[in-house]
């Protein structure tokens, strides 16, 4: 079986412990330090930081790395470095505030489920 892009294990961990409004931005084209940035939204503090163990937890489990972790989840807003890959689990209000999505620009846009 082949192995799963680092993106699609992150999107699946995501995915599997519920978090919302997930968006997956292309960035090859317009960053040197990341090809895809994903924003997920979570519905507390406690929903992020479970969120973020399990990203973890399926990139080391697919023998995959991560270059680190930054934020807590008592600031609503937990990023993990992967290289190619950065996600950002954010609560509603810190997402809205933050406009990622419209920093990136829509042309990024490769997922949305």
């Amino acid at each position: 079986m082949p192995k799963l892009k680092l993106k699609n294990i992150c999107l699946t961990a995501l995915e599997d412990n519920k978090a919302e409004d997930i968006l997956a931005l292309d960035v090859r084209k317009i960053s040197t330090f990341a090809d895809s940035i994903i924003i997920a939204s979570a519905n507390s503090n406690r929903h992020a930081k479970s969120l973020s163990e399990k990203v973890i937890e399926n990139v080391k489990k697919n023998k995959e790395s991560f270059l680190g972790v930054e934020g807590k989840s008592e600031s609503g807003w937990i990023l993990i470095d992967c290289g190619e890959v950065v996600i950002n689990i954010m609560k509603n209000d810190i997402r809205e505030f933050y406009d990622l999505e419209g920093l990136w620009g829509e042309t990024t846009l490769t997922k949305k489920p």
